[in-house]
């Protein structure tokens, strides 16, 4: 289906009205920018002409299409601080998957241009996202059963190969700052941007057939209209799709009983109102569930901003350029998930993944909730998935988890230091922590359980050890207290090895100055 081509040039046209309302009702836009090819190197970047944003108005699931809206945005006729403010909480929406083809060159063409025109610091981020050469790797990796490729294929060869399409890339070297368009400029431009929604949904379609059971079993568990009140409240995702089906009639209603609204002009202050309070429909299940499966993010880093220029000698290395983009990020500013005023319950609980188990060990020892992953080499969506259903932070050494904070906002922290005691210490005082000699010792080390609250005798740990763990006999004539874990059943006694362990700690922490 041929999309509807509309060029936006002014903000007092019927055009940029219908792309404020479209944005609210779309959970899927296609990105895509034109700018004067550039024919030698100069200390500038290009100034983009065009903006393309292809908004789909809801899901395309099955044999029912979709509307599809093109809108072309004149930057060279429009006012750029007038959607400035529009744009930028678009490209951060997580109510929107933004997709595009190699997007991260356009946003810094992009936001080079909207500062150039004092529209200050212009757009660092994109998410989430997917790019479409991701998609195309996953649908040759799960279809063909072969490796994914290392060179990455030009947009038009994805075209006409997942869509059958000829996609014409004669007119990418045109002069897109010259006035008017032509209607061949329009129609390219155009298709550029749509063709990522059409090539989003064959994706889409094969991500919801796999998952069929799972939706079945879904919807399943929302057939029971009669469940009362305290099971929607106990089950997290029946009160949230019951919230979103209420929002949804809610909206309908808005809309039916405010015929004028569609045909009414939107002012300047209108606009930015809306994209204030961001007001756009929540994303379906389905593709919210791709979003936390396989989303991205783009991030651009001060060096981005800089063209870049060719000098001589030793080029630096990508893995130091990598670390130094992290750390401008990985800094923890913001209060953790078990804070009081966040609705928490005070107690930090932490996920260390296989890089800091050890950590793990040591905040056990000096009585923190830390949990480790639920398998051996979990995957980074697996770690993600666990933090945030048990509400942890998740403490790591690996850079490349940061990318996905905006999956878990405030729930994900790059630990620095190499030692466990000096990571123990940083943990401590980043997150402020208060350690005291009474919780040293209080959890288990092996599985992270708490102890029974009253010790046992020598009698009792005899017959809780039975077939299960062995106590060297000459414990019991030495009158020592004995604690079992309530989750693992492990059993522990205040011997040698305990107390020089609550002696390291209070060194460690320095719970004696």
């Amino acid at each position: 289906m041929d999309p509807e081509i509309h060029l936006v040039a002014s903000i007092d046209s019927p055009e940029f009205t219908l792309l404020t309302q479209s944005l609210t009702q779309s959970s899927l836009i296609g990105l895509d920018a034109e700018w004067k090819p550039i024919r030698t190197q100069q200390s500038s970047f290009p100034t983009v002409s065009l903006l393309q944003l292809a908004c789909q108005l809801g899901p395309r699931l099955g044999p029912d299409s979709a509307k599809s809206l093109v809108f072309l945005l004149d930057l060279s006729a429009i006012s750029l601080s007038s959607i400035y403010e529009l744009l930028r909480d678009v490209f951060v929406s997580p109510d929107v998957l933004k997709l595009g083809f190699r997007f991260k060159q356009d946003l810094i063409y992009l936001s080079s241009t909207f500062c150039s025109q004092g529209c200050d610091p212009g757009f660092d981020r994109v998410e989430p996202f997917l790019d479409i050469t991701s998609i195309y790797n996953y649908l040759q990796h799960k279809s063909l059963g072969r490796r994914i490729p290392k060179e990455t294929k030009s947009l038009a060869s994805i075209c006409k190969e997942l869509l059958g399409i000829s996609l014409s890339k004669e007119l990418q070297c045109s002069d897109w700052s010259h006035r008017p368009l032509t209607e061949e400029q329009k129609t390219y431009a155009a298709t550029d941007a749509h063709c990522l929604l059409e090539i989003f949904n064959i994706f889409h379609f094969k991500v919801a057939e796999k998952g069929n059971s799972f939706c079945s079993a879904t919807e399943q568990r929302f057939s029971n209209v009669d469940c009362g009140l305290k099971q929607i409240l106990e089950n997290p995702d029946i009160c949230h799709k019951l919230l979103r089906s209420k929002f949804f009639d809610a909206v309908d209603i808005v809309r039916a009983t405010t015929s004028e609204f569609p045909q009414r002009k939107a002012t300047l202050e209108e606009v930015v109102s809306w994209s204030s309070c961001r007001n756009t429909i929540p994303m379906d299940d389905s593709l919210f569930s791709i979003v936390r499966k396989y989303g991205e993010r783009i991030l651009l880093k001060e060096s981005d901003r800089k063209p870049k220029t060719k000098k001589k000698g030793k080029k630096q290395s990508s893995a130091v350029c990598k670390e130094k983009q992290i750390e401008i990020f990985d800094e923890w500013c913001s209060p953790p998930p078990w804070d009081l005023t966040l609705g928490g319950d005070g107690c930090p609980k932490f996920l260390c993944d296989v890089m800091v188990e050890g950590l793990a060990k040591h905040l056990r020892c000096v009585g923190i909730d830390a949990a480790i992953p639920y398998s051996k080499k979990p995957e980074s969506r697996e770690l993600i998935d666990q933090a945030r259903k048990e509400n942890r932070v998740l403490l790591t050494r690996d850079s490349k988890l940061l990318r996905h904070e905006y999956l878990i906002k405030n729930q994900i922290y790059r630990v620095k230091n190499l030692l466990k005691n000096e990571q123990l210490l940083e943990v401590i005082e980043t997150f402020q922590l208060k350690i005291c000699e009474d919780q040293l010792m209080s959890r288990c080390t092996k599985c992270n359980g708490r102890f029974i609250q009253k010790p046992l005798t020598a009698e009792e740990a005899s017959e809780a050890a039975k077939g299960f763990q062995v106590i060297p006999n000459c414990l019991f004539d030495s009158n020592l207290e004995f604690w079992q874990c309530m989750d693992c059943n492990q059993l522990y006694w205040e011997g040698t090895q305990y107390h020089n362990a609550v002696q390291k700690f209070i060194n460690v922490c320095k719970l004696n100055e």
